[in-house]
C-alpha cells in the first residue's frame, strides 16, 4: 500500500502563522470568560516505509498539526482539541468548551504555574537532525536489514521491517505568560523474523531509534542480530518449578524502571495506589544502585528543555545509592501533596498534564554480563517478558517469560512457557547490576540479576 496523506497541511503554516493561531485563540478564550488558558500545538511530519519478504507493504508520509486547549473557570477545567486550525473552528471549539466547564466538578489543585515557577533560562539541546531522509534511503535501510536477516540459515520468514523518520515540533502558549517551543527528530529501524527447524518455529526482533541518522545502527548488523536471536530460541525445553537466580537482558530489565516510575508518580502516591507510598527517603535498592532522570542527556530520546507545564527540568538522582529521594510531581500532584513540583509534567494535545519521566536510567555496575552468568550454577536468563501481571498497589509481580537456562555458568539451552513471580519490594532490594548500560531507549538499564526468584515451569 502506498499512501501519501496530509492532515493539517504543514506547508500552510509558518512560525508566524502558528504564533498568530495561538495568540488569537488565547485572546478569544479570555474574551469569552476563561480565567486561565493554555495551548499546546504539535506539528509533525512522518515517513513510514514497511516491507516484508522484499516487497513493499506500506509507504506513508503524513503531515499533521493538532491543537489542544485547556480552559479554566475558577477551579474547574476542560480539555478540547482539534486538527482544524481555522479561526472559525477554534472559536467554535472554545465556545463549546466554555459551555460545558461548569458541568465539571471543582478541582482545588488544578491551575497553571505561577510566573515565578516558570522556566527562566531555557537550555539549547541538540534534538534535531536537520536533514530529512529520502524515501529511497529509508527503503535502502529496510532492504539491507531484511536481506541480512533472511540470509541466516533457518530463517524462513519475515514479519516485516519498518524504516521510519519523523520531525515533531511542540508549541506552548499560556495566559500565565509562558511561550516556548522545541523540536525533535527520530530515525528508526525495526525488524521481526521467524526461524524454523522441522515443526518448531520461533521469532525474535531488534529495533533501533535515534535522533541523528549518523547514530543509527548498521541495518545489516541489526537484521543479522534479530535472525541469530530467533535461531538460538529454536527447540526450547521446559523446566520444572523452582527458585533460582534470574538474569534480565537490558531490553527487558528496563521494565523494572517502568514499574518504579509508576510507583513514584505523585498521582499514584496521593491516591495510596503505590507499593512505595511510604518509602520516600528510605533505602529500597542496594547501596550501589543509582537511578537518574536526566532531561538534558546528550542524544537522549526523552530529552526536553522544559516540562509540559513550562517548568524547568533538572538532572536528578531519583534513587541515590539505593535511597528514594523524590516523587515524580506535576503541578497538580505537587499541590495535593503540599510539595514543590519537580518539573516532570507531561501531556499531549488531548490530555491533562500528569507526571512522567524524561531519560530514566540505572547507572552501570562493575561486573560484565558474562561474569554474572558465570557465577550462576543453575538459573534463568530472560530475553523476553510476556503480559503485565504487576500489582502497583502491593508490588506483587508475575510475568510470562522466555529465554535460556543457565547450567554451570553458561547458557545451556532455550526455555519457554515459564512464569517468574515475586514482589517488587524484594526484587528491588536484591538487584545486582552489570556494566553494559547503553542508551537505546528512553528507559534504560544494564543487564540485571535477581539472586532468587520463583520460576514456575511445567
Amino acid at each position: 500500500m502506498k499512501k501519501i496523506s496530509s492532515s493539517g497541511k504543514k506547508n500552510q503554516y509558518t512560525l508566524t502563522s502558528i504564533s498568530n493561531v495561538l495568540q488569537d485563540a488565547l485572546s478569544y478564550a479570555k474574551k469569552k470568560g476563561a480565567d486561565q488558558t493554555d495551548l499546546m500545538l504539535v506539528e509533525g511530519i512522518g515517513i513510514q516505509y514497511i516491507q516484508r519478504m522484499g516487497k513493499l507493504e506500506k509507504l506513508e508520509r503524513a503531515e499533521t498539526a493538532d491543537l489542544g486547549i485547556r480552559l479554566f473557570q475558577g477551579q474547574r477545567q476542560v480539555m478540547v482539541s482539534t486538527s482544524d486550525l481555522s479561526s472559525a473552528n477554534i472559536k467554535n471549539l472554545i465556545d463549546r468548551g466554555l459551555s460545558t466547564v461548569q458541568l465539571v466538578p471543582e478541582d482545588k489543585y488544578c491551575g497553571l504555574a505561577t510566573s515565578d515557577q516558570l522556566v527562566k533560562d531555557v537550555p539549547i539541546l541538540k534534538t534535531v537532525d536537520p536533514v530529512e531522509p529520502t524515501i529511497a534511503l529509508l527503503q535502502e535501510r529496510a532492504a539491507a536489514c531484511e536481506e541480512a536477516a533472511l540470509s541466516v540459515p533457518k530463517i524462513t520468514n519475515s514479519e516485516g521491517v519498518e524504516s521510519t523518520w519523523s520531525h515533531t515540533t511542540m508549541h506552548f502558549l499560556a495566559s500565565n505568560g509562558f511561550s516556548q517551543s522545541y523540536s525533535n527528530t527520530r530515525h528508526a529501524l525495526s525488524i521481526s523474523v521467524i526461524a524454523r527447524d522441522g515443526d518448531g518455529m520461533e521469532r525474535d526482533y531488534e529495533s533501533n531509534t535515534v535522533i541523528f541518522a549518523d547514530h543509527l545502527k548498521n541495518p545489516v548488523t541489526l537484521g543479522r542480530k534479530a535472525a541469530l536471536q530467533a535461531v538460538q530460541r529454536l527447540n526450547p525445553k521446559r523446566i520444572g518449578s523452582q527458585k533460582k537466580p534470574v538474569i534480565f537482558h537490558p531490553r527487558v530489565g528496563s521494565s523494572f524502571l517502568s514499574h518504579l516510575a509508576a510507583a513514584i508518580n505523585g498521582a499514584a502516591v496521593n491516591q495510596g495506589a503505590s507499593f512505595l507510598k511510604n518509602k520516600l527517603g528510605q533505602k529500597i535498592f542496594t547501596k550501589n544502585i543509582t537511578v537518574i532522570d536526566n532531561p538534558s542527556l546528550s542524544n537522549g530520546l526523552g530529552s526536553r528543555p522544559f516540562d509540559a507545564e513550562g517548568l524547568a527540568c533538572k538532572n536528578q538522582a531519583i534513587i541515590d545509592e539505593g535511597v528514594l529521594t523524590s516523587w515524580l510531581l506535576d503541578l497538580r500532584s505537587a499541590r495535593q501533596m503540599g510539595k514543590n513540583p519537580t518539573g516532570h509534567g507531561v501531556r499531549n494535545v488531548t490530555s491533562l498534564p500528569s507526571a512522567g519521566i524524561s531519560n530514566f536510567y540505572m547507572q552501570a555496575g562493575q561486573q560484565t554480563p558474562d561474569q554474572l552468568i558465570k557465577d550462576v550454577r543453575q538459573g534463568l536468563y530472560i530475553t523476553e517478558l510476556i503480559g503485565n501481571g504487576v500489582n502497583q498497589i502491593t508490588g506483587d509481580y508475575s510475568r510470562g517469560a522466555t529465554g535460556f537456562w543457565i547450567e554451570d555458568g553458561t547458557l545451556a539451552y532455550p526455555v519457554s512457557e515459564i512464569t517468574i513471580a515475586g514482589n517488587l519490594n524484594d526484587i528491588f532490594a536484591n538487584l545486582i547490576v552489570a556494566n553494559d548500560l547503553q542508551f537505546d531507549y528512553r528507559i534504560n538499564t544494564p543487564t540485571l540479576m535477581v539472586e532468587s526468584l520463583m520460576i514456575a515451569g511445567q
